[in-house]
């Protein structure tokens, strides 16, 4: 080749990759902590009582999703599996663990992930906020991160950098989870040499000397613009950012104070609202609010110990119900459960010129598909091991009335499975699904003492673990039909329930859920394990007795 040809040459590359640089869009992803759907007054209506001028805003602009779920109704699952386009009940147990935010990470979940997804496609990647993925600390002593041994004068081992992001800005846990101190690309911040805790539930623990609960989501917005403001239109960013709020302590900031009718939860989520604005206000600033997709949902439904008193307190949610504000909407649950008031959050999608204003779209979707969903904006081919149960729904945002590819998904409680097929719902447990020994589950009717006793006292003859997989140990649900989830139509559909518990054992022995070749679980994944202590006594008992007896 002459030197004219190889310049012309390099010339078309250089124009050709340009071409598909600006076509990429810029993604921005705000994720909300512990968000009901009913909180948002697009969703909520007349049952919300809280203004999110914003969100509706973004929503009134682009997509609103009303049938968008995360994998678990509690935050650490969630995030596994938006971040890795993977069930989280297929990851190991954690390793290096500490009480809290001292939570170590599960082997390989840093293995694909939605950072590395965007590095590969050219993209600079970016994570503000709430982390809780586990992090592996230096300690003094070579044991597991506590309380007392971790070194914050050296940097994290193990955090956002190891998952593909170049630059983040976190916090390890949530806003009640020691420690209380901010960490950028892995690197502590400050002086972390205080004592402190919060309103909530008071856990007093390592803080960096002025770290305050009240300024976390302002820093995180602060944090969040200076990203965007660094960015380039020629080349392509993604920001994921994860808010801490309105999960407690409920600790709006000072500007925010007194702004709801509601009182001070609602003070609190109208400062998330905010989020919106100042990430839109701050792409517009940059000129990148043409060619940016921008992302808000919540990684589960509402906490029922959170309210207007700040120290968490069981079923205090009824209380706002009480003043007219449904934190689940029209749905049954909340936070810990099975049912939709836990698992049903919003979703909105916003991107001018792309998608049509005003659209709501009614497809199955799930929090973990986001990765095959970036992965087809981005041009990524996923390898064949990647994002096994990850299914994208990229067209639904240019046509959010076709048909959604997804047909069926699994959820998770505490401690339940779920199998969404259709608009039917199974729940693989007799009540909420939620943890017997906790109180802060409290409020997530039936809890599962009275629930499990109910379904037991039901039961006639030898019990066989085969037999917690059919009524009365399970619940179904048409929940287009039935949207509370009040009509248990289990014992007249066996041949439904044992439809959709072969699903769910189909795609536990796979791997996977999506085409391809079978994939290894990192554990043995049990349908219903009877000696998760989260579980009653009552069902080992009535287990053992049949056993020992041999009716």
């Amino acid at each position: 080749m002459n030197p004219s040809m190889r310049i012309q040459f390099v010339l078309t590359l250089l124009l050709t990759w340009g071409l598909q640089a600006a076509s990429k869009p810029n993604i921005v992803f705000i994720l909300a902590d512990d968000l009901g759907i009913g909180d948002v007054n697009c969703y909520g209506g007349e049952r919300c009582q809280i203004e999110t001028p914003n969100i509706d805003a973004l929503a009134a602009g682009g997509v609103r999703f009303t049938d968008a779920h995360p994998n678990a109704s509690v935050c650490g699952p969630t995030r596994r599996a938006i971040m890795t386009g993977r069930y989280p009940w297929r990851f190991g147990s954690t390793v290096n663990n500490g009480p809290w935010g001292f939570c170590g990470p599960r082997p390989n979940t840093e293995k694909s992930t939605l950072g590395k997804l965007f590095k590969k496609s050219g993209y600079r990647t970016g994570y503000v906020g709430k982390w809780h993925l586990g992090t592996t600390m230096v300690t003094k002593d070579g044991k597991n991160q506590g309380l007392t041994n971790v070194d914050f004068t050296k940097p994290l081992i193990h955090g956002p950098v190891q998952f593909g992001f170049d630059y983040s800005f976190i916090l390890p846990g949530s806003l009640d989870m020691y420690p209380y101190a901010y960490a950028r690309n892995n690197v502590w911040q400050g002086e972390v040499t205080a004592q402190k805790g919060w309103s909530a539930f008071n856990r007093v623990g390592p803080a960096e000397k002025d770290f305050q609960d009240h300024e976390v989501l302002e820093t995180f917005y602060t944090e969040a613009e200076a990203f965007i403001g660094r960015q380039k239109k020629e080349d392509p960013f993604f920001l994921f950012l994860a808010l801490t709020a309105p999960h407690t302590p409920t600790s709006p900031g000072v500007k925010w104070r007194g702004k709801s009718k509601l009182g001070v939860y609602g003070d609190f989520v109208m400062e998330v609202d905010h989020s919106i604005e100042r990430v839109m206000s701050a792409l517009k600033a940059k000129g990148l609010d043409q060619n940016t997709l921008v992302l808000f949902s919540s990684d589960h439904g509402s906490a029922p110990y959170a309210g207007n008193i700040l120290k968490a307190t069981p079923v205090q949610i009824h209380q706002l119900e009480a003043k007219g504000h449904y934190p689940s909407g029209p749905h049954r649950g909340y936070k810990f459960s099975v049912y939709e008031g836990g698992l049903r959050v919003p979703l909105i999608a916003h991107w001018l010129g792309v998608i049509a204003q005003g659209q709501t779209c009614d497809a199955l979707v799930g929090l973990n598909d986001f990765m095959a969903t970036f992965a087809e904006l981005t041009g990524v081919k996923l390898e064949k091991d990647q994002a096994p149960d990850s299914i994208s729904f990229a067209n639904l945002l240019k046509d959010p009335k076709s048909k959604g590819t997804r047909k069926n998904l699994i959820l998770q409680s505490v401690t339940a499975f779920a199998v969404r097929d259709g608009e039917w719902k199974l729940c693989v447990c007799p009540g909420s699904g939620s943890n017997i020994n906790s109180p802060n589950a409290n409020g997530n009717d039936p809890m599962p003492g009275v629930a499990w006793a109910k379904a037991l006292a039901a039961f006639d003859g030898k019990l066989n673990e085969t037999d917690l997989l059919k009524a009365p140990f399970v619940q179904l649900f048409n929940v287009a039909e039935d949207p509370h989830e009040d009509k248990n139509l289990a014992a007249e559909n066996p041949k439904r329930v044992s439809q959709m518990i072969g699903l769910l054992k189909e795609q536990i022995q796979h791997g996977r859920s999506t085409s391809g070749a079978k994939l290894k679980n990192d554990k043995n994944v049990r349908i219903v394990n009877p000696r998760d202590r989260r579980l009653p006594d009552s069902l080992r008992q009535r287990l053992s007795a049949s056993r020992s007896k041999g009716l």
